[in-house]
């Protein structure tokens, strides 16, 4: 996790994003609010993970363009967009919920 954070943007700018909707949910004992935010980033990072290591692994089999590499990556990639249009929903209530309780 470290590595993925340290060395992949795309995970390291969700994490930072991800932190202060789940502090604020937790502060204020919000726990299924805190679970699902939990749960919406696990899945995200999962799956970007899993992209960044695809993409990788396809780069060292295939250095060269390959119609079937770029089918494996666009798949990777489609998968890791679902995850990420979940956990962008999953933030935004939760944070429309948290402004609400504030207001």
């Amino acid at each position: 996790m470290r590595y993925a954070v340290v060395y992949d943007f795309s995970v390291a700018y969700k994490c930072v994003l991800s932190v202060p909707v789940l502090a604020a949910c937790f502060y204020y004992r919000q726990w299924l609010d805190f679970l699902s935010v939990f749960a919406a980033t696990g899945l995200m990072l999962i799956a970007e993970m899993f992209n960044t290591t695809i993409e990788a692994l396809c780069d060292f089999v295939e250095s060269g363009h390959n119609d079937k590499i770029r089918i494996i990556k666009d798949i990777s990639a489609a998968a890791t967009g679902i995850a990420i249009l979940i956990w962008i929903a999953v933030i935004g209530a939760e944070l429309n919920r948290l402004w609400q309780a504030l207001t």
